[in-house]
């Protein structure tokens, strides 16, 4: 049985804490894909804001560069349909243009 530590005094778990501690386990396990999926969306977020100016009339970018930015922001748009996703390693994010 597990053990549990309150004010200093450490004991054995009831069954019923025991099986409490196992479903909040269970429950924070389940949630680990909402949680990479919400991070992601924000670094998206981040990159798509970061990347605004490119595609603003005033930018100093040529029609060349300008197109290889939306294309890297298209692709950051569809990163939730990536077969990795939630679960995206870095070599799973689109390139940035130079």
């Amino acid at each position: 049985m597990p053990k549990i530590q309150i004010n200093n005094v450490v004991r054995e778990m009831t069954s019923e804490e025991a099986a409490q501690l196992a479903a909040d386990e269970q429950a924070w396990a389940d949630g680990a894909d909402d949680r990479a999926a919400a991070a992601n969306r924000e670094t998206r977020n981040q990159l798509l804001s970061g990347s605004d100016w490119t595609q603003m009339p005033d930018s100093p970018l040529t029609d060349e560069a300008k197109a290889l930015w939306v294309t890297y922001r298209t692709a950051l748009r569809d990163i939730t349909s990536h077969a990795n996703w939630p679960n995206l390693e870095d070599a799973d994010w689109p390139t940035a243009p130079e």
